[in-house]
């Protein structure tokens, strides 16, 4: 016991014997419960510290050992104390075992930290100067060099009801870094930028909100760890995947500190109508593999918490790629992570999660299992039951690649879509099949056990990889700021440079690429299933070729705003114009899969694909590799979708072409739908008239563009094209006047 602290002499007694339940340290009337799982500890210590966490003030030993959980009560302790664990066992880490009581371990429930972690000797429970790696037992103090947690109060109940709650159909997911997205905001005051304030700015969601997304996706916020190998270049681990206490926001994006900051960041985001969805990391710790630090789980219960080599458990299966594996077949494993997930909707109003590396999550004796206890869990609890669970669905462990794979009530990030979609607009060859697919919410992957098309999370660009700007403006990744000479990162990008590496002045190469991530965004946004931007692509961020920018806490990895040129606010409003799209398209986002049968009640199909002169691809023709435009023609009236009134615009026809050449379309008759307008073509510039066409009619559809048209049952063409103008112009996409209609070009001809 050592003594010394103003205001805690009067707690340097024993613990009574307190509650086994909840975990982690609870306030409580007279005091505060602390109880910590350890199922192969043979003793556990409470330390107190000062304030800062600097001095410790006193080791109470935990008095009572129930059902695997260890705890004790402090009476008349208050929120505020700052405390850790010491815990004694055997040291053997062939069997599993790696108890050190000369490391201060963090609570794996902890809400608040205090203090920083400092790379040094002192963190490792084994001696870093040994003759083998990862072997020996360490007898320094680890304390003054990691973390510690502060017990807080808990925070006022939430009202009901929380969140907008949006409805997948109608979801956009925007991708953001809490740091990245408002370092260099120029709205933003200077001490919020980078911050959880910050992003609640109102600047940041009018423009948001202007976008027309809806679920703000924000990259990892729990406290996470700059792994050493960065440190030592003066770099940090900018992404966080790299978690050590999953109940705990990193301070790093606190403007003023506290939970609050964060909570009070979601209410602003609901206020204006937007979902908040956290990137959680449960299937790895920054703890790292035999020759990693000890700074909780590894202490408190390593052969619990982690899945260890069967042959020698020294070693961890290190099916993360990141040199261990959590493992949630156990059953106190399994509840940190669900009370870890309960904790962020109810307590924080979190609209959702986005899971990496999930297939981890589902990995069970025999391998990866989509009944698995995890997936089970979240299926019958009552509160993640309705959020919005997304997978990453894979990770580096054999059979580690599950796209589909996951059960009913997730949705998955699709890289099919993003590896097809990026192929056919480069130009590849024999794309145009799999793109048919992807367009329909990869049915394949998805059709079954009552899915539906938003479980496909379409995406063209994330966090990892090439920006959309640099998609279309390097053939090649150029990391070389990472320090690892350029080895990093991934090397198949399906990228195209438009005939220059890196930034140019060619005009020619400007206005291609330009159109090129009209294609793409085009594709993204009017394709079935959940799309998901990620931020800065509006308008061309770039990240000068890095690909892999997860060190880059600077201007690489950060939003330029002041970057934003004439051709970044047209693309910007071209973006909004497509959102509007589909919003008022229900066509374009049906609940349904579409499956290409015939609704003899109407004569059509949901979902029918064109060739230019008019007629269906044929089964010969998907298979021709030099197959590079075609027609996608859907039909809401075979989809049985519900429109709000009548003559709504039920029909789509989207004309994707990749060659080079124009090509001289035949606008198709459909049986009791009126004349079609043209909604979209990447070939003009956004906000361009909306002219219509009569059906049987040709349009030209200029090499490498995209358009789309729209027709709607029962309507004529006054009426349609009053009721589509009208709409638009709320949106401040406006058609000339009648008497400035300009006189039709080439094989176009409006009726």
């Amino acid at each position: 016991m050592i003594s010394g602290a103003p205001g805690l002499s009067a707690l340097i007694k024993p613990l009574e014997e307190g509650l086994a339940y909840p975990l982690g340290a609870t306030c409580m009337d007279g005091g505060i419960n602390f109880a910590l799982f350890s199922a192969h500890a043979s003793r556990v210590e409470l330390c107190l510290f000062d304030e800062a966490g600097r001095n410790e003030i006193a080791r109470l030993e935990l008095p009572e050992f129930t059902d695997e959980v260890w705890h004790g009560f402090l009476p008349g302790a208050k929120p505020g104390i700052v405390y850790g664990y010491r815990v004694r066992g055997p040291y053997e880490p062939e069997a599993g075992y790696r108890f050190n009581p000369n490391k201060l371990l963090l609570d794996p429930y902890a809400r608040e930290l205090v203090g920083k972690l400092k790379w040094g000797a002192p963190i490792f429970g084994y001696e870093l100067r040994g003759k083998k790696p990862g072997q020996g037992f360490d007898k320094r103090d680890s304390a003054p060099f990691v973390f510690k947690a502060r017990v807080v109060e808990p925070l006022p109940g939430l009202p009901l009801p929380r969140g907008p709650r949006i409805p997948w159909d109608r979801t956009i997911v925007y991708e953001a870094h809490v740091r990245g997205l408002t370092r260099l905001h120029p709205a933003v005051p200077p001490r919020l930028r980078g911050t959880f304030a910050g992003l609640a700015e109102r600047a940041v969601i009018e423009h948001l909100r202007s976008l027309g997304v809806t679920s703000v996706e924000l990259l990892p916020t729990h406290v996470f760890v700059d792994d050493t190998h960065l440190t030592d270049k003066g770099m940090r681990n900018y992404w966080g995947y790299n978690s050590i206490a999953f109940f705990a926001a990193d301070p790093r994006y606190f403007a003023d500190g506290g939970r609050a900051e964060f909570r009070d960041m979601v209410a602003r985001l609901h206020d204006a109508g937007l979902e908040v969805i956290l990137d959680v990391v449960y299937n790895h710790t920054a703890e790292g593999n035999e020759c990693g630090p000890t700074l909780s789980f590894k202490g408190i219960d390593n052969k619990s918490y982690y899945r260890l080599n069967r042959d020698d458990r020294r070693y961890y299966i290190n099916d993360t790629g990141t040199g261990n594996t959590f493992d949630l077949t156990h059953p106190r494993v399994l509840q940190l992570v669900m009370d870890s997930l309960r904790y962020w909707v109810l307590q924080m109003g979190v609209d959702g999660f986005r899971f990496d590396l999930a297939t981890i999550l589902g990995r069970e004796a025999a391998g990866f299992n989509h009944n698995s206890g995890f997936f089970y869990a979240c299926r019958q609890d009552p509160v993640l039951c309705r959020a919005k669970m997304i997978a990453e669905p894979w990770d580096c462990g054999p059979g580690g690649y599950r796209l589909g794979g996951f059960p009913p009530g997730w949705s998955e990030w699709n890289d099919r879509f993003r590896d097809t979609v990026r192929g056919f607009w480069k130009g590849d060859e024999g794309q145009a099949s799999d793109l048919a697919t992807r367009l329909t919410a990869s049915a394949d992957h998805f059709n079954y056990c009552g899915r539906r098309p938003s479980a496909s999370v379409n995406f063209l660009t994330a966090h990892d990889g090439f920006t959309l700007h640099d998609l279309v403006s390097y053939n090649d990744k150029h990391n070389e700021a990472n320090g690892e000479a350029n080895r990093d990162g991934h090397d198949d990008n399906r990228s195209w440079n438009c005939g220059a590496e890196g930034p140019t002045d060619d005009p020619e190469i400007v206005a291609l690429r330009e159109l090129q991530k009209r294609n793409l965004l085009a594709t993204l946004l009017l394709a079935h299933g959940t799309p998901m931007l990620l931020a800065g692509d509006e308008f061309g961020r770039t990240q000068h070729g890095n690909n892999n920018a997860y060190c880059q806490d600077n201007e690489i990895g950060w939003v330029d705003w002041s970057a934003i040129d004439a051709d970044g606010e047209r693309l910007t409003a071209f973006v909004r114009h497509l959102v509007e799209l589909r919003e008022s398209l229900p066509v374009l986002r049906p609940a349904r899969f579409s499956t290409g049968e015939m609704n003899a009640e109407y004569e059509t199909r949901d979902v029918a694909w064109l060739t230019p002169d008019g007629p269906e691809l044929q089964p010969e023709q998907w298979t021709d590799p030099e197959l590079r435009c075609f027609g996608m023609l859907a039909d809401g009236r075979a989809q049985h979708i519900v429109v709000p009134h009548p003559g709504s615009d039920l029909l789509v026809l989207l004309v994707l072409n990749a060659s080079h050449a124009a090509v001289r379309w035949t606008l198709p008759r459909v049986s009791g739908c009126g004349p079609w307008t043209r909604l979209v073509d990447t070939a003009l510039p956004p906000g361009d008239a909306f002219p219509m066409f009569a059906a049987g009619r040709h349009y030209t559809v200029g090499g490498r563009s995209l358009a789309l048209f729209s027709a709607a049952p029962g309507r004529d063409a006054a009426e349609f094209l009053d009721g589509l103008v009208a709409r638009l112009a709320m949106h401040g996409v406006h058609a000339p006047a009648e008497e400035s209609d300009p006189e039709p070009e080439g094989d176009e001809q409006p009726d």
